[in-house]
């Protein structure tokens, strides 16, 4: 595939500061063959490193509480015309951990290519779109924007969170391989009890990322707080030493 390579991320509100930026931008040079541009959308530039470009997050007309309740702003980056932005675009959202070649993921087809997360809870039942992690050529999903404009209030009652939305609005969703990428919640944490005991377990030698979705946040692994870094009753501590060196590794020398 010979399109340009575009590395999207988003951040508002202080939940995320510019280091989570930071440490996934070193993650992608370290991981992304040849050149791509690696864009931040958000209202505030301070500390993040030369070689990101920033622009605002666009407005498609949310209210405050959207950026809060469901993650609405993410669907601005479908704009029709995105910044003058072209190529193969790959969103990432901070939280997550790259741990391999990101190469194949430009190279997926799909109008949209986003995780399937059913298989982690309930293998049975069909797929259900996870946007912490998608593709898509910029600009060519405009009508995802303009629906949510049209419809913004009923859509969103309906549907509650972007990824839902997403799921419903766009046709002929691909999704990554299931091997490509773990949950740190449902793949790597110890059992109840066992996880009093001993650290969470390493990634597999196959995945290419590490999703991370609520309680922990990936720098409580790197920095803990004291006592347990989980949510009752699970029950984490310490330093993990693989997420230490990752963290580590992709912050600014």
């Amino acid at each position: 595939m010979n399109q340009s390579k575009v590395v999207l991320c988003m951040k508002w509100g202080t939940l995320y500061p510019a280091e989570y930026v930071n440490v996934l931008y070193r993650a992608c040079q370290r991981h992304i063959s040849g050149e791509f541009r690696f864009v931040c959308l958000t209202g505030e530039s301070q500390g993040l490193l030369p070689g990101i470009e920033v622009f605002p997050i666009p407005d498609i007309g949310l209210e405050h509480s959207h950026y809060y309740d469901g993650a609405w702003p993410k669907i601005g980056v479908f704009s029709s015309d995105l910044y003058g932005l072209q190529g193969r675009c790959l969103f990432i959202d901070l939280d997550t951990v790259i741990l391999d070649s990101l190469d194949p993921l430009f190279n997926v087809p799909g109008p949209l290519v986003a995780i399937n997360n059913a298989p982690w809870s309930s293998p049975s039942l069909p797929p259900r779109t996870m946007s912490s992690v998608f593709a898509f050529d910029i600009g060519s999903l405009g009508h995802v924007v303009d629906k949510l404009k049209s419809q913004r209030d009923a859509l969103v009652a309906q549907h509650k969170i972007e990824q839902e939305y997403l799921h419903h609005a766009v046709d002929g969703i691909a999704y990554w391989p299931q091997d490509w990428l773990v949950s740190f919640k449902y793949h790597l944490r110890q059992p109840l009890v066992l996880d009093r005991f001993l650290p969470p377990k390493s990634p597999p030698p196959e995945a290419k990322l590490v999703i991370f979705h609520g309680k922990p946040r990936p720098i409580d692994l790197v920095r803990p707080p004291k006592g347990n870094w989980e949510r009752f009753p699970h029950y984490g501590h310490g330093v993990v030493d693989w997420m230490s060196v990752y963290w580590n590794s992709g912050s600014p020398i």
